[in-house]
C-alpha cells in the first residue's frame, strides 16, 4: 500500500497524521509512515509519499532513534477496540533547490515541490539507492498533487527490511483536514485511480483538542528523547483495513470536527482530482 519505483511488496503499513499545537511551529500535522517492504526489483527501489504543505525541508523529518517501535504503540493502542467494517463513506518559503536530497534513516530523500524536477536530482543519489523513475508516473503526481510536496525515499535491497517509520511536521494546507496519503501501485507506474486495490494496513488519527477521555491512550517507552516525544499524540483513534478487502484506490482522510467526535467509522477514501 504505497506507490513505488519498481515492483515490491508492502505489508503491514501503519498510516497516522496528527493535528496539535507545539510550542515552537504552532499549528501542526504529524505524519507517521511505516511498512514492511520486499523489493522485487532487480536493482534500487523508492517509495513516494505525497504531503500537503510545499515547504518541507529536511529539518521537517523526526528521527525515531530507539523508538522505532512508536507507531506500534499507536496501534496497540486502539487494537483491541477496533473493529473490521465492511464499507466506509468515499469522498513563502525562503529559496531553495528545486530538489532537496539528504540521507534519513535507511533512506537517501528526495523533496521536490515540482515532481518533473526530480530525475535531473538523482545524480546525487547514491549508486547502490538510485531507482529508475518512469516519467509517467512523476507526471502523475504533478498533474493531480500540484499543492504538494513528492517525498521520494530511495532504498536498496539489503535496507529494505530494516527501515524506522517516517516521521514528519509540517504546516499543513487545510489544519482542519487530515489525510495519510494511501495510493496504490508497485509496479513504478502511475497509480489506476479505477482500480480497487487490496488493503493491509492500520489508519490512525489524533487531536490535542479532544475532551479527557478521547481515543485510546498511548503508552511509549520510557526512554524516549523529548525532542520526539513533543510531537508526538497522547491518544489516537483508529482501524485496521484488511482481511481481504479492496477499496478504490485513494487517500484516508477525516474533518477536525469529525475527528473529535472520536469515530474511527467516519474515516473516508478520497481520490485526487482528476484534471
Amino acid at each position: 500500500m504505497c506507490i513505488s519505483t519498481g515492483e515490491a511488496a508492502f505489508s503491514g503499513t501503519i498510516l497516522c497524521c496528527g493535528r496539535q499545537h507545539h510550542g515552537e511551529h504552532g499549528l501542526i500535522h504529524v505524519l507517521g509512515y511505516q511498512n514492511t517492504a520486499v523489493n522485487l526489483a532487480d536493482g534500487p527501489n523508492a517509495m513516494l509519499l505525497h504531503v500537503p504543505p510545499r515547504q518541507l525541508a529536511p529539518h521537517h523529518f523526526l528521527s525515531a532513534g530507539r523508538s522505532g517501535d512508536v507507531l506500534r504503540r499507536m496501534v496497540s493502542a486502539v487494537e483491541d477496540a477496533a473493529a473490521a467494517a465492511d464499507g466506509i463513506a468515499w469522498m513563502g518559503a525562503e529559496p531553495r533547490a528545486a530538489v532537496q536530497v539528504f540521507d534519513h534513516d535507511v533512506y537517501t530523500v528526495l523533496l521536490a515541490d515540482d515532481p518533473t524536477a526530480v530525475p535531473a536530482a538523482l545524480w546525487q543519489v547514491p549508486p547502490h539507492r538510485r531507482p529508475d523513475l518512469d516519467p509517467e508516473l512523476l507526471h502523475f503526481y504533478a498533474e493531480h498533487f500540484p499543492d504538494h510536496t513528492i517525498v521520494v525515499c530511495c532504498f536498496d535491497n539489503a535496507e529494505a527490511r530494516q527501515a524506522k517509520p517516517l516521521l514528519l511536521w509540517y504546516q499543513p494546507l487545510d489544519p482542519d483536514r487530515l489525510t495519510v496519503p494511501a495510493l496504490d501501485s508497485h509496479t513504478g507506474k502511475a497509480p489506476d485511480l479505477d482500480a480497487a486495490v487490496p488493503v493491509d494496513h492500520w489508519v490512525l488519527f489524533s487531536t490535542d483538542e479532544g475532551p479527557a477521555d478521547w481515543g485510546a491512550p498511548v503508552a511509549y517507552s520510557g526512554g524516549m528523547r523529548h525532542s520526539l516525544r513533543e510531537f508526538l499524540p497522547a491518544a489516537v483513534i483508529g482501524r485496521r483495513y484488511g482481511d481481504g478487502q479492496a477499496l478504490p484506490n485513494g487517500d484516508f482522510t477525516i474533518s477536525h470536527g469529525v475527528l473529535l467526535g472520536g469515530d474511527p467509522d467516519r474515516i473516508e477514501r478520497l481520490q485526487p482530482i482528476r484534471r
